[in-house]
């Protein structure tokens, strides 16, 4: 299974990311191994996530969320959360 994923920094940012192990990936975010931009923003917590099972269908909607501002980002973790 393949995952696009939304995380909340500590300091209230978004980042969004693809991966192929959810649980890993959030860890690294975590650890400091996860991308640039989340190391001096931590921790994140995982605030929303789809399921594909291509790769290049995660990849693509990963493409898609970032290019959403950021009211729209929160509408979609609102009705996740919901």
């Amino acid at each position: 299974m393949n995952y696009t994923y939304i995380v909340t920094c500590s300091d209230g940012s978004l980042y969004t990311g693809w991966t192929n192990d959810l649980e890993r990936r959030i860890q690294a975010h975590n650890s400091g191994r996860g991308a640039k931009y989340t190391k001096s923003r931590r921790p994140v917590a995982l605030a929303y996530y789809e399921e594909f099972s291509t790769k290049e269908e995660a990849m693509r909607r990963e493409w898609e969320i970032k290019h959403m501002t950021r009211q729209e980002k929160m509408r979609m973790i609102s009705a996740f959360e919901g």
